[in-house]
């Protein structure tokens, strides 16, 4: 049975967000309450990250090193860390989150980073919940270009994405997304038709001739011929 092959399926097309669909999606959370300026810390250290779900999800106080430069260290499959650098904007939320609710990272090690109102870690459907509130109002607010519906997970290629039409290498997004096989990150590049196109025009200059008018238009003969055909 082990030989028998699988059987061939169409592949779904990978879904990610523009840079502008990011922006507004996280405009969205009211940052005068405090569940907003959760879901905000929580959704700019998502798509920072480039971190799935679960791995967000599992955060605790431990695995944040606050001290220059911050990261943050994921655990994914296969029980598996890396630490994660963050940009200084994303560092000042989550800052400013810890210390509205006097969360030290140190006392505090094993607590949950992200918890829901009756103070439990979040999970992975609370995170989606999430998502889907700001992308419709995303969505209702006529910001940025937004799909129907999205998954965590389209952050994550979003942020993969980002990173490769900016031209970091491969290499190093894998290390990012903790891809054990580089074969793994290489379908982003597959992906993008704009990173495809550039790459084909650096190799070298296209061998068909370029002209700025076709044969028929430089036929005077027909060009009377046309004129007058409709009349």
């Amino acid at each position: 049975m082990l030989a028998v092959p699988y059987k061939k399926t169409q592949k779904k097309v990978m879904s990610y967000l523009t840079l502008d669909g990011i922006k507004a999606i996280l405009s969205q959370p009211d940052t005068f309450t405090a569940s907003g300026r959760r879901d905000l810390t929580m959704l700019s250290l998502l798509y920072d990250t480039g971190a799935r779900v679960q791995e967000l999800v599992d955060l605790k106080m431990e695995d944040i090193r606050l001290s220059s430069p911050t990261v943050i260290r994921l655990t994914g499959k296969g029980n598996k860390s890396r630490l994660v650098p963050i940009m200084a904007p994303t560092e000042k939320l989550l800052r400013q989150y810890l210390n509205e609710h006097d969360k030290n990272h140190t006392a505090h090690g094993g607590y949950p980073l992200f918890c829901n109102r009756e103070g439990k870690k979040l999970t992975r459907a609370g995170v989606t919940y999430i998502l889907d509130k700001y992308l419709s109002q995303a969505q209702i607010s006529g910001e940025g270009s937004l799909p129907d519906a999205i998954s965590p997970h389209c952050i994550r290629h979003s942020k993969a994405m980002h990173l490769l039409q900016s031209g970091v290498n491969l290499v190093y997004i894998r290390d990012l997304l903790g891809h054990a096989d580089i074969s793994t990150t290489e379908v982003y590049a597959r992906a993008d038709e704009h990173f495809k196109r550039k790459a084909l025009e650096q190799a070298y200059p296209s061998p068909t001739p370029v002209s700025d008018t076709t044969s028929w238009q430089k036929d005077d003969d027909l060009l009377d011929w046309l004129k007058n055909l409709g009349k």
